[in-house]
């Protein structure tokens, strides 16, 4: 879709607005030139009267005989800054241009203007600043377009963090670990996240492993000379689990020499992902080191899907490898589903609620397929069908249905680029069951310390909430090359952000 924008005149507009463009058309241009080819016309002007500003648009399009406009009022506060002013502006001309887009294709998008990763921070700004609930509903309705339905559930997860975590807005001058190891089994088709074939790579393994050990001693001598408590610890991946039950014992060990009082970190999770990672060594080397949460994720039910998406474990194995979990002792399970995988529709998803309702894990997250640029399912997007928007939402609109009639509650969401439908990821659990580390690395209230291949790190300024981000390399090779360079750059960091005036 060709989109020709007439009124922009500030440069840094046509990002957002191209982002909104993303919304409604699969693959969409938009052009502040006419070059005589556009699909649609978007006409955007300002008009001040007093102290009055009226932003309209007017959409023309070349097969619809009919205009579409819409209009926004604002009244800017003489005293605000030039950054602050922007701001208001550029949400307007966001806002007309969403209705008229809107009117045009008759789908109206929930989240409004939203096209970020964290929509609960808004939520978690208006908390700290004391605004009651409906005020702070009124004032993202009016200046973002967000529904209720997704008001409501904005917040109805901000209570539940901060029942999980009462102390969430006073964490700032502790952190959290991740620890990532960079591999699974194989690497699933929508899959970005640094994950490498584990077979015939065990010399990279061993290598990999010296560096993260290296990584964990430095990092946890330095927290423990300035003193720094550690809130909650995360092995992400790849898949944790992938390396031997001796490498993860060993690892584990390293965990508890090397950081201050983990006998006292609040949650230690360890992504078990692919079932056909798990054995029971590997479980009771988890339970030894006292592990307290584990993931282990079926996707979907249907065999079929997991094949064409990567996945080389069998459904009947998720459930014996949940069932051996649970029979070993372990009592905080977390499972993942993704809504709109290739060949389902409605029928398969509710078909893998039923399975999980067999289980009833502590914690559910229903992930919603998202087009990641990197994965091979958008590099051959054509061999991947996928549902539609509106099949998608009742799926969307099922795993809500399931999860409120059995005891869960939404306690973390967040959104991707490319999501379908233009929906979220929801994370559920049970009553105490939240995951602490969820709730804290998406509301970004502390520094999160990534360890280990592809680990990213976000240090949070605790006077000021700056963010500067960090994050190792993701090919084994680059790491075991460089983490020491790695491990004293995050040093600084860390001195510069939690220690500076």
């Amino acid at each position: 879709m060709h989109i020709y924008v007439k009124g922009i005149e500030d440069e840094r507009l046509i990002r957002p607005l191209s982002l909104i463009a993303d919304l409604f058309f699969e693959e969409s241009n938009l052009s502040t030139e006419n070059d005589g080819k556009a699909d649609i016309v978007i006409t955007i002007k300002q008009q001040r009267i007093n102290d009055e500003m009226n932003i309209t648009a007017i959409l023309e399009a070349s097969s619809d005989d009919r205009n579409h406009k819409a209009s926004y009022q604002l009244e800017p506060n003489g005293q605000l800054d030039e950054k602050a002013f922007f701001k208001l502006i550029k949400n307007a001309y966001l806002y007309v241009f969403l209705k008229v887009l809107e009117d045009y294709t008759g789908i109206v998008q929930k989240w409004g203007l939203l096209t970020g990763v964290r929509p609960t921070k808004l939520w978690h700004q208006y908390r700290k600043q004391g605004i009651e609930p409906e005020q702070a509903k009124r004032q993202l309705k009016e200046q973002y377009s967000i529904s209720e339905e997704k008001l409501d559930l904005l917040e109805r997860i901000v209570d539940r963090q901060l029942e999980a975590i009462p102390d969430l807005y006073d964490l700032k001058r502790e952190i959290s670990l991740y620890i990532g190891i960079p591999y699974c089994p194989t690497k699933c088709a929508y899959c970005t996240f640094p994950a490498y074939a584990i077979n015939g790579r065990q010399g990279n393994v061993e290598s990999f492993l010296g560096g993260l050990h290296h990584e964990m001693r430095e990092m946890g001598q330095w927290l423990k000379d300035k003193n720094v408590k550690i809130t909650t610890i995360y092995f992400g991946g790849g898949t944790p689990t992938s390396i031997s039950a001796q490498e993860m014992d060993m690892l584990y060990e390293e965990l508890y020499e090397s950081f201050p009082d983990v006998e006292n970190v609040r949650e230690i999770t360890v992504e078990a992902g692919r079932p056909d990672t798990i054995t029971e060594e590997k479980i009771e080397v988890m339970k030894k080191w006292n592990i307290d949460r584990i993931s282990i994720n079926p996707q979907s039910y249907t065999q079929e899907t997991l094949k064409a998406i990567g996945r080389h474990h069998t459904v009947e194995e998720t459930i014996d490898k949940y069932k051996l979990a649970k029979e070993c002792g372990m009592d905080n399970i977390n499972m993942d589903l993704i809504i709109g995988l290739p060949g389902e529709g409605v029928p398969e998803f509710k078909h893998s609620l039923d399975e999980t309702e067999k289980l009833m894990p502590e914690s559910l997250t229903v992930h919603t397929l998202s087009f990641k640029r990197a994965s091979e399912m958008t590099r051959n997007r054509t061999r991947y069908k996928v549902a539609g928007r509106d099949e998608v939402e009742k799926m969307m609109e099922e795993a809500q249905s399931w999860t409120k009639a059995h005891g869960y509650h939404p306690y973390y969401l967040y959104r991707q680029k490319n999501i379908l439908g233009n929906l979220e990821n929801v994370g559920y659990a049970k009553e105490g069951m939240d995951s602490l580390y969820n709730i804290l690395i998406m509301e970004e209230q502390q520094t999160i310390l990534g360890l280990g291949c592809g680990a990213a790190s976000k240090f949070v300024h605790p006077v000021t909430g700056k963010i500067t981000h960090f994050a190792n390399p993701k090919d084994p090779k680059s790491y075991n090359e460089g983490y020491e360079h790695y491990t004293r750059k995050k040093i600084d960091i860390l001195e510069e952000t939690l220690f500076s005036n």
